[in-house]
Formats: C-alpha cells, sequence, structure tokens
C-alpha cells in the first residue's frame, strides 16, 4: 500500500488572515476539497493520518479521520517551512498507508529528493492545494511517485 503525500486544501488567502498563520482555517471550497480527499482515500483503507501543526492542515485530514475512525496526529516534520531532508527521512520511516498532510514550501522539495534517490515520477506533477501523492515503495526505497490533481469544486 503506498504512503499519501497531501498539500493542504484551500484555505484563503494568508496576506487577508491577521492571526497568527498556523491557525488560519480552511475556506469553504478547502473543506468541499478536504471532503473529496476523505472519501477518495478512505476506499483504499489508509492505517493512520499525520498532519503539520497548522490548522489548515489538520482540517484537510478531518472528513478522512471521521470516514476511516482514525485520529489526526500531528507532526513538526511536515510543518510549513521544516528542512525537507528531514522531512525525506521521516517519511522514509512511516508504515504503509500512512497519509501525511502538508504545505507548499514543503512537498515540491520533498519529491524532487525522492526522485535524486531514484524515486520515478509517473505522469504530470503538482503541488497545488488539494493535490496528493500517491508513493510507491518497494523496501525502504521510494520507487514510483503519480500525483492526483485536486478535486474539481465547483
Amino acid at each position: 500500500m503506498p504512503l499519501f503525500l497531501v498539500r493542504h486544501a484551500k484555505a484563503g488567502k494568508r496576506s487577508e488572515w491577521k492571526e497568527d498563520d498556523s491557525t488560519r482555517p480552511l475556506d469553504e471550497k478547502g473543506w468541499a476539497q478536504a471532503n473529496a480527499i476523505g472519501v477518495r482515500i478512505a476506499a483504499l483503507s489508509p492505517t493512520s493520518l499525520v498532519s503539520s501543526p497548522f490548522l489548515r492542515c489538520s482540517q484537510t485530514l478531518e472528513p478522512l479521520a471521521t470516514l476511516t475512525g482514525l485520529t489526526v496526529r500531528t507532526d513538526q516534520h511536515l510543518a510549513e517551512g521544516t528542512d525537507f531532508l528531514q522531512c525525506v527521512e521521516w517519511l522514509s520511516a512511516l508504515s504503509e498507508g500512512t497519509v501525511a498532510c502538508s504545505h507548499g514550501d514543503v512537498i515540491p522539495p520533498v519529491i524532487e529528493a525522492l526522485e535524486r534517490r531514484g524515486m520515478q515520477v509517473e505522469g504530470m506533477r503538482d503541488s497545488r492545494k488539494a493535490s496528493v501523492w500517491v508513493l510507491e515503495r518497494e523496501g525502504d526505497a521510494f520507487v514510483r511517485g503519480t500525483v492526483w490533481a485536486p478535486p474539481k469544486i465547483d
């Protein structure tokens, strides 16, 4: 079973949020995206859910938690501004079926680092909000990465 690396869903404009950015919540479209992601991944029987400590990430996984009965835990390795190499090492230790939610400044360099280590990216690249990277391993090595585009929300 693969590991899933989710970019948080839409959370409104950072420039319009006057409080600590770590508390910026999903907006209406973001909740719809989170619900769609939850339905899609729940059908694949994920084994654990882990999120950046930022509210918009944990909220992105809430619908999936509701559907699966799993609890969302948080980890600094997924936080905005984290060192991507530390994140790669941390991801490598996760169990199959884990769903991890992070940020746009973390995911692209993580994918690039995995490619440098031999992972083949199949299809297009996408790190837009609510995109999902499906990362497959053989043994300890990530060997394939494909991305699901963000769900279409009207």
